[in-house]
């Protein structure tokens, strides 16, 4: 037998040999499965009602502290009841006050390293930040620049020119980006104060505040009443703990699908693989990469939307710096994981590289991963990126015992295939499709609100330098 190229073949060629041969093949591959380290960092609670309640003490609990705007084209406008998230609105009913006030302000459109307020100065406006950075800037005990903190889209100061009384900057705020912001002069707030009853009510609410403070600690909650230092018998004072009388209470979620397998596929193309088996896993797969995803973005329950006002902070000039995630990582005791993009990981790599700075590996499950302060530094590629390629680091405290996040799951669950996963016959239908329901049930909780801190704005983009002077980022485990 002469071949292709002319000459005779001695011996069977491996494309006849391969028709009476086993193939050695892999099990079905998928480029959409990730190591989903959130699922693996957060500890697992039953929640045996298919729901979970959240106990607290009570909490004298003010709005979320940002403001909202609209706009039309250029023009901006803040939403009147919006105007109740600065501390001497709140719990103002009357409307057309808000709306009267939200008309007044002046829009300003200011460039990088302007001064917006100088500190020493009178403060005669209030200033609403409607998208851009700003930074408050004081001065240290020897007279040199400090930066107090980092103020962003919908963030406000100068609050304190409702009260009437006159004061001085505190001080000093300057942009850091180009900046809009909206201005409302005090003279503004005089004409109100003199027409409508936004005076009487910013007395009434100031008398509230002062009672709250009395009655509240630093984290908000009532007071638990207790003596220290005293001598002799004096009358110990009575006290109990008030607990919140509507805690939240967080219902499982689910992410389903039908799973459908021919019986022809079934009963014909079985070995050496199991057909269903195989779905199953892939299926399960999509399905675990769904639950963590929601667990981040999802509005309801996901962490990304529900970390406490007050464990936000931004970035001071952009790329995540190891100040940026001191500042997190302070904000809380015990603080477990640090949850970030993989492009986060690298942008806070370069920064540590520009400064010289190496943070030693730590092991996470057996595995190295880049680190801060000794805390791990974990991949999640669901953490989103915006368009101008901003993003967030999640700082987390895990634990029932140490009042931090938890994951809620059910199991023992009919046909469960793995923990709070089932996969559920539905019979063949006409067809000859083998059907089979797959569900998993879940959410997340922060039992309190320092449990949970966020580093928001966070540019992940590489630096445009040529490669001489671009530092070399840190690598990251995953």
């Amino acid at each position: 037998m002469r071949t292709e190229a002319g000459q005779d073949r001695r011996s069977l060629s491996t494309q006849a040999a391969r028709t009476l041969s086993t193939t050695t093949k892999s099990i079905p591959q998928t480029q959409g499965s990730s190591p989903r380290w959130l699922l693996r960092a957060l500890p697992w609670v039953e929640a045996e009602g298919g729901a979970f309640r959240v106990n607290r003490r009570l909490t004298y609990a003010l709005g979320d502290g940002r403001v909202t705007f609209t706009s039309q084209g250029a023009a901006v406008r803040v939403i009147p009841q919006e105007l109740r998230e600065l501390p001497p609105l709140r719990e103002l009913e009357d409307e057309s006050v808000l709306s009267a006030l939200a008309e007044r302000f002046e829009q300003l459109e200011l460039g990088p390293d302007e001064t917006v307020v100088t500190a020493g100065q009178p403060a005669d406006r209030v200033y609403l930040i409607v998208r851009g950075r700003v930074r408050q800037l004081g001065r240290g005990r020897y007279g040199e620049e400090s930066l107090l903190g980092v103020l962003t889209d919908g963030d406000f100061f100068g609050d304190g020119v409702f009260e009437g009384a006159q004061h001085a900057w505190a001080f000093t705020v300057r942009t850091a980006t180009p900046t809009t912001l909206l201005a409302l002069p005090a003279y503004e707030i005089d004409r109100l104060r003199a027409q409508t009853p936004l005076g009487g009510h910013i007395a009434q609410h100031r008398e509230k505040v002062q009672e709250r403070e009395r009655r509240a600690n630093r984290h908000g909650e009532a007071e638990i009443a207790v003596a220290a230092g005293h001598a002799g018998e004096p009358v110990l004072p009575g006290t109990f703990v008030d607990y919140e009388l509507g805690p939240r209470e967080y219902e499982l979620s689910v992410a389903q699908t039908v799973l459908r397998v021919h019986t022809r596929v079934a009963d014909l193309y079985n070995q050496p693989m199991d057909q269903v088996e195989q779905q199953l896993r892939l299926t399960i797969e999509a399905l675990r990469e769904r639950q963590e995803r929601e667990l981040l973005v999802n509005r309801d329950f996901g962490l990304l939307h529900n970390a406490d006002l007050r464990q936000r902070i931004s970035t001071r000039s952009g790329p995540p710096t190891p100040d940026d995630l001191d500042e997190l990582v302070s904000r809380r005791r015990k603080t477990r994981v640090l949850l970030a993009h993989p492009k986060a990981i690298a942008a806070f790599g370069r920064q540590c590289s520009a400064r010289g700075l190496y943070p030693p590996p730590v092991q996470y499950e057996g595995r190295p991963f880049s680190s801060w302060r000794g805390i791990p530094i974990l991949p999640c590629d669901k953490i989103p990126i915006g368009g101008c390629g901003t993003t967030s680091i999640i700082a987390m405290r895990t634990g029932e015992d140490d009042q931090g996040v938890v994951g809620l799951r059910r199991t023992g669950l009919p046909d469960e295939v793995e923990p709070g996963l089932n996969a559920r016959f539905m019979g063949i239908d006409g067809r000859g499709l083998i059907s089979y329901l797959v569900s998993t049930y879940y959410s997340a909780a922060v039992l309190v609100p320092d449990a949970l801190g966020i580093l928001e704005h966070v540019d992940c983009r590489a630096a445009q330098a040529s490669p001489k002077t671009q530092p070399a980022g840190a690598g990251f485990g995953g």
